[in-house]
């Protein structure tokens, strides 16, 4: 646990001191793409009323100088499988970000989408020692939070305190220079496969940059697909990609539930390319623009030529219908959204006051997802971009980007974790997080 406290104390410390030298890549390692997102922070008074962004991007005081994406290679699953081929890919990324800033970048913050991620709320109380609730009061509370044993091989990602209660008054953001004897908190912890971070940590060392900070990616997509009423109400944010779809869900502005379903947009794709006998490539590009889920009568009428290059000219002159291509895009998606589900219902979602949902991410652009979406997940179901951020193009502004972007409003405004505060050396859990930070101690 004080390894685990110290490194991520690290990690915040270099993360700090990047921002105070101006600039910050921002890294979202996906199983289809790779983005990079070059960041500088700047003052808030620099930002000029007219340039027409959005009140939070407004507060957020940094600008996107570089962007850049390339295909993603040995990557499965949002898991690093090939080292050499992910570094490649990573060092494209991250030079072609650097020639558009025309600044070169050392620290990155990642964020990861694989690693099985488990949810888990934790709970702890303690006196409070003077008058007023101070800052060692909390840290103690934290510390008085009993740790689950969440099984060899695994890390804690996040723990995140999301709600204080003082007395008999409850849900308090921040309860410092209050009055009062008594302080609850309840904490919610997200733990990851440490191989998983092992292997990206390696591969982005091996790129020649420095990890100040790490986050998961259904965190990031949540953070910025999920309006602040969404956020504030409840509310699920579902990120499909290419090879994860990620769901995090949303309550009193913090994340309290996260899990991730090991089938994306690439699985779609493999179908495709199985039932029709075309190759991926074709297979993609035949999605991109003839996909759907929901089949009018009109569509079985409307013929795609699905032309190869065997030199078998009477194999390469093939075509479907548009029914038939929706006949295997449509399975996939309705197993995806069931498996998702699932997930709301063991989470219990049912239970929160607002049963919104929003489904972003590469593979939500499938027309006619929403509909379909809504038919097995509940009524309230939108889809949703990433919130507008000052500089960003507009190649990168979809749902694609929901990660990315996320993940540059968490460097600029990080919510508070366990290690933010000062926990007493004596007061350490008595159910040790001690195996949890191993690796930390290996790689740091």
């Amino acid at each position: 646990m004080k390894d685990l406290y110290q490194s991520q104390r690290a990690m915040r410390n270099m993360r700090q001191a990047a921002m105070q030298r101006g600039v910050i890549a921002i890294l979202d390692v996906g199983t289809s793409k790779i983005a990079c997102l070059i960041l500088r922070f700047d003052g808030p008074d620099r930002f000029r009323d007219s340039d027409g962004v959005g009140s939070m991007a407004g507060q957020s005081a940094f600008r996107v100088i570089g962007a850049a994406t390339t295909r993603s290679r040995g990557v499965r699953f949002g898991e690093v499988e090939a080292m050499a081929e992910t570094e490649r890919a990573i060092r494209t990324a991250v030079q072609a970000a650097q020639k558009m800033a025309n600044v070169r970048v050392d620290h990155v913050i990642a964020c990861l989408g694989g690693g099985l991620p488990r949810s888990y709320g934790l709970d702890g109380q303690a006196a409070v020692e003077g008058p007023v609730v101070t800052e060692a009061d909390i840290g103690r509370v934290l510390s008085a939070c009993e740790v689950p044993d969440y099984g060899e091989g695994r890390e804690v990602l996040h723990a995140q305190p999301i709600n204080f209660a003082l007395d008999h008054r409850n849900g308090m953001a921040d309860p410092r220079g209050q009055i009062g004897n008594d302080l609850t908190c309840d904490l919610h912890m997200l733990t990851v496969e440490a191989a998983t971070i092992r292997n990206l940590l390696h591969c982005i060392n091996r790129c020649d940059l420095e990890l100040a900070g790490l986050a998961s990616s259904a965190y990031a997509s949540g953070i910025s697909a999920l309006v602040e009423d969404e956020q504030e109400l409840g509310a699920a944010c579902i990120d499909m990609g290419g090879g994860t779809t990620s769901l995090s869900i949303f309550m009193r502005k913090h994340m309290i539930y996260a899990d991730t379903v090991r089938m994306g947009g690439d699985h779609v794709t493999g179908d495709i390319s199985m039932g029709l006998q075309v190759p991926l490539a074709m297979a993609e590009r035949i999605k991109t623009f003839y996909g759907g889920v929901m089949a009018t009568g009109m569509d079985d009428r409307e013929m795609i030529d699905t032309g190869g290059e065997t030199g078998d000219w009477e194999r390469d002159r093939r075509s479907v219908s548009r029914a038939e291509l929706i006949g295997i895009i449509r399975p996939r998606v309705e197993e995806i959204l069931e498996e998702v589900r699932m997930r709301l219902d063991a989470a219990g979602f049912e239970h929160l006051p607002s049963q919104q949902i929003v489904l972003t991410g590469g593979a939500s652009q499938i027309p006619g997802l929403d509909g379909l979406a809504s038919r097995i997940l509940g009524q309230q179901v939108r889809l949703g971009r990433p919130l507008r951020v000052q500089g960003l193009p507009q190649a990168a502004t979809g749902a694609a980007f929901s990660a990315s972007v996320g993940l540059s409003l968490f460097a600029a405004h990080p919510q508070d974790e366990w290690w933010d505060f000062d926990i007493p050396a004596e007061k350490y859990p008595a159910r040790s997080l001690r195996r949890a930070v191993r690796w930390f101690k290996e790689n740091w």
